[in-house]
């Protein structure tokens, strides 16, 4: 991804713990095989418990990837009333939001996500290298794929 000219000299981000990009929207947080394994040993379940309690099957190309499910007001499955019950170890794609490859692609889609996170435009600024770092790393982190939960059994 080439730097776009909006964040050459960095941008300014802090979350406010809003909550927003957590609730009230039907979505997708796929998990990496690291995700997995960090939320496994975080909730003390078995692979196969945490995939039948947690998880949910996605359609995504020739395989399925592996996303939380959410609780039945589009809320994600680990949200509680005091905020992210597994925020230690939370996934790849929560902390790395909001610098996701599909929002600071361009300054639109940016000024586009600022209208519902508060936490754009106040805080640290972020360095161009920072910003970069986060949307590779979410490009190197292996999805958790269904072939993969089959070949272990679920067993991990």
């Amino acid at each position: 991804m080439s730097i776009p000219a909006f964040w050459d000299s960095g941008i300014r981000f802090t979350c406010t713990q809003c909550s927003k990009c957590c609730r009230h929207d039907t979505g997708y947080v796929f998990l990496s095989q690291n995700d997995v394994a960090h939320l496994c040993e975080y909730t003390q379940l078995s692979l196969s418990e945490f995939v039948g309690t947690y998880g949910r099957w996605v359609p995504f190309g020739p395989d399925a990837h592996l996303s939380l499910s959410e609780q039945s007001n589009c809320d994600c499955v680990f949200w509680t009333d005091g905020g992210c019950s597994v925020y230690a170890a939370r996934p790849l794609q929560c902390r790395t939001y909001p610098f996701w490859s599909t929002i600071v692609d361009d300054e639109a889609h940016w000024q586009e996500e600022a209208q519902e996170c508060p936490g754009i435009g106040i805080g640290r600024t972020w360095s161009s290298r920072e910003i970069a770092e986060a949307v590779a790393s979410r490009r190197m982190s292996p999805p958790f794929l269904q072939s993969e939960f089959d070949k272990k059994g679920g067993d991990g």
